[in-house]
Formats: structure tokens, C-alpha cells, sequence
């Protein structure tokens, strides 16, 4: 008698399961159930053949222990793409649509050793000097201003409305970014993780970043940008230009992500109907089953080996799954006994998010804000006609339109040096931007009225 366990039933639609090829992480069938996919990827073990995009192979690492173990293990893998052997072989172009995330930048997520600390130290000793009460300030002021465009209409799409433009807001205050560059700034974030004219997307965020870094030289301030430029490590412009443009990637992406997902949570299911005292514990339930970037953290074996039950050739593209590994089967019951925020939505080890306070900060304010302003905000449309957007890397509706009772919000004036000092992040003819009512320049003028 075979007693051996019965083969997973394959995704709806997943084209591995005819053609006996690589699991794909992308199409219309796995942005709306990535879960059923890695639920697929869990029969081969704790790593699974994946492409990311068609002629793009990876190794997706989809086990918890697997992860932890990769991730704090810098002796047998690297993060300097370069050492990436498919692409160094040309097997595809720079067009492909993942190649933009993924490929090797002068930052600290693709640096190692001694090279990763002195960039890493500059990012985190300058992330360490925003003042959480200006963080608060800010995220409050932001979010009582995006609610004051919509909040008469008695309906917004809380994404394009709200999830979107908030992380936007607060990093152009705490990097001094004017409008017109913070503009270029989400364009070109969204274009890499959505793979649509993804190349053209990076050449958008990456001058926009440049444009940035010359203002700053010749008129530093308050904030992020100036603080990381007067580091000790003295990072060159180009070496400035590749840690900011990590940084507002990195704060903008995931966290537009993680402020729509966890209000998705809240919006279609009661048990959270109690807001007040759940609002930590919907965004920690946010981070560990719905985190908003799902596969990442690209490594490269330095050499041939063998990893968990996996043979791997030195500049193999391996990727962790945070999603399959925080919601893997053996982990529930470790989860209901231990740290509910022993996640790995942050990744781990020396590469693990830096501003990991700072985002968890701005969401929890940001919703809190957004709760109590609009407190019977509900969802507009059935839950099964939410459309997730495409792409292996981030988790995140394209949508999520809601209802509530019209609102005429008041006006919430900032402090007086808070003012000034989101004023003078905008350079010399930021009285024409005005004029010409840019989404930063309106807000300035709404900050001041």
C-alpha cells in the first residue's frame, strides 16, 4: 500500500503543472492568489524552481528556517548582482521587466562586507535622526490633508487617494523633496515594481534622485538627504544618489503596501470591527500573512553547494520568500507561542530593513489618523472584485475603492517651525510651483493658511 502523501493540487492556470517547468510568479492567476502558489512551491521542499518573469529562473526559498539561515549567512552568499551568472551570460536583456529591481546599483543592499557596513552605517546614522514626534507630526499633517481632498465626497479609492500618495508626502518632507521631483519619484518606484516600462522607469527615478542630490549640495537643510551627505563616510554624489534612491524606493513601495493591505484587513474582516484596541495587531497580522513586498532579498551562492536539500551553482539567483515563509504550516503553532513580530517581513540579518521603526511608525498613525476622521469608512465593493497588482516582488492592490458618511474635515494648521521647515525643503522658484498648483505646493499652501 503506498502511503506516501498525495501530490498538491496545482494553481488554477499554472502552466508548470502541463509543461513540468519552473512555478511562474507572475500573471493575473498569481497576483490574485500567491498563496495557493506557494502552498504548490511547499511539495518540493524548503526551495522551489520559480520564474520570475519569462527566461528569468530563480531558486525561491519558501521555508522560515531555510530563510533565517540565508539571510545570516554572508560567508556561502553574496548580494552583489554582479555575480549574477544568468545575466552575465545574457540569457536576457536589461528590458525584461524584473531585470530593473534586481540588477547591481552602488548601494547597501548590493554591497558586502566592509563596503556594506560603511554605506549601511551612513543610511541607518542618519535614519536615526528623525525626531519620531516631526515623524508623527508629519505623517498627521499629510494624512488630515489627503482626507480633506476627498472627505466631502463621501467615497475614495483609499489607495490612489490615500495609500499611495501619503508615503510620498512624508518622504518629501523628511528628504527635503520638492514636488516636481517627488512626482518623478513615484513614477519610477511604481514602474519597477509593476514591470511596466520598467527601464524607462528607473531612468526617471534615478534623475530624478540626481536632480535631488545637486539642490541638496548647494542648499542643505533638515533633513535625511543633508544628514547623509555631511556623514563621515563622505559618499561620493553618485554613491549619495544610489543610497537615496534605495532609501525612497524602499520607503515608498512597501509602505504604500503595508498602509492598503492592513486597511484591507480592516475593511473585510470583523474581527478587527473593533479598531481601537486592534489597529497593532491588524498590521502585525498584515506583516506575517499579507506582507507588502512577498519574494526579495536576491543572494548569490559564491560557490557550487548544496542548501536545504538543494543543489546550487555559484551565481544562481536565490530569492526568500517572506510571504510562503511566514505563513508555512509548520510555523502556526511556533507563531501563537512566540513574538507576534517575528515575522520576516523585514528580512533578517545584516541586510534586514533599516527603517523598519519609521515605516511601522507611519502606518500605524496613518490609519489611526484615517480611522477617526472617517470612523464608518467601509468597503465599496465586493472583496472578490479587488484586482492585486502584477509582479514577483511586491504585494499590494491596484485599487481599493471605499464609502462613508461625508465629512467636512477642519483645518489642522502646522506649528510654526514645522511650517518653515517644510517650506524651505522646496528650492528657489517654489512660488512659481505655486502658482502652477503642484500636489507639494497645494500642501504647503494648506499647511500655512
Amino acid at each position: 500500500m503506498d502511503t506516501r502523501p498525495t501530490p498538491p493540487v496545482p494553481p488554477p492556470g499554472c502552466p508548470a503543472h502541463e509543461s513540468g517547468g519552473r512555478v511562474p510568479l507572475y500573471g493575473p492567476g498569481f497576483a490574485a492568489d500567491p498563496q495557493a502558489y506557494y502552498a504548490y512551491l511547499r511539495h518540493y521542499g524548503p526551495t522551489a524552481p520559480v520564474e520570475l518573469a519569462p527566461g528569468v529562473e530563480a531558486t525561491l526559498v519558501t521555508d522560515y528556517s531555510a530563510a533565517l539561515q540565508l539571510l545570516q549567512d554572508s560567508s556561502f552568499f553574496r548580494k552583489d548582482a554582479r555575480r549574477w551568472r544568468d545575466l552575465n551570460e545574457g540569457r536576457f536583456g536589461p528590458d525584461n521587466p524584473v531585470v530593473p529591481v534586481l540588477s547591481y546599483r552602488p548601494n547597501c543592499m548590493f554591497a558586502d562586507g566592509a563596503e556594506h557596513l560603511r554605506l549601511r552605517q551612513a543610511v541607518t546614522d542618519s535614519m536615526a535622526r528623525v525626531d519620531q514626534r516631526r515623524l508623527n507630526r508629519s505623517t498627521r499633517q499629510v494624512s488630515s490633508y489627503l482626507i480633506s481632498q476627498f472627505g466631502s465626497r463621501g467615497s475614495a479609492d483609499l489607495l490612489g487617494d490615500y495609500a499611495k500618495q501619503l508615503p510620498l508626502f512624508v518622504f518629501n518632507e523628511l528628504f527635503g523633496c520638492p514636488a516636481d521631483i517627488g512626482d518623478r519619484v513615484l513614477f519610477g518606484i511604481t514602474g519597477m515594481f509593476d514591470g511596466v516600462n520598467a527601464e524607462r522607469a528607473v531612468e526617471v527615478l534615478y534623475g530624478a534622485v540626481g536632480e535631488l542630490v545637486a539642490l541638496k549640495r548647494s542648499r542643505p537643510g533638515d533633513d535625511v538627504t543633508s544628514w547623509l551627505m555631511q556623514h563621515e563616510a563622505a559618499l561620493t554624489d553618485e554613491e549619495m544618489v544610489h543610497q537615496l534612491a534605495l532609501l525612497l524606493v524602499a520607503g515608498n513601495e512597501p509602505l504604500r503596501n503595508l498602509i492598503g493591505n492592513t486597511l484591507h484587513r480592516l475593511l473585510t474582516n470583523d474581527a478587527y470591527a473593533d479598531q481601537g484596541g486592534l489597529l497593532d495587531e491588524a498590521i502585525d497580522d498584515t506583516l506575517w500573512e499579507n506582507p507588502p513586498m512577498q519574494n526579495l532579498a536576491a543572494h548569490y551562492p559564491v560557490a557550487d553547494m548544496e542548501f536545504a536539500g538543494q543543489k546550487l551553482s555559484a551565481g544562481d539567483l536565490v530569492l526568500v520568500s517572506f510571504a510562503a515563509a511566514n505563513t508555512g504550516p509548520a510555523l502556526a503553532a511556533a507563531r501563537q507561542a512566540g513574538s507576534n513580530r517575528a515575522h520576516l517581513a523585514w528580512s533578517a540579518g545584516p541586510h534586514a530593513c533599516p527603517s523598519k521603526d519609521p515605516a511601522r511608525q507611519i502606518t500605524s498613525t496613518a490609519l489611526e489618523n484615517l480611522l477617526n476622521e472617517l470612523p464608518d469608512v467601509e468597503l465599496a465593493v465586493p472583496e472578490n472584485s479587488l484586482v492585486w497588482r502584477p509582479g514577483p516582488f511586491n504585494r499590494g492592490l491596484a485599487t481599493l475603492p471605499a464609502r462613508f458618511t461625508p465629512v467636512r474635515t477642519a483645518h489642522r494648521p502646522a506649528e510654526p517651525e514645522q511650517a518653515s521647515a517644510a517650506a524651505g525643503s522646496a528650492p528657489s522658484g517654489a512660488g512659481q510651483r505655486r502658482e502652477r498648483g503642484g500636489m507639494w505646493s497645494q500642501f504647503l499652501n494648506w499647511l500655512t493658511k
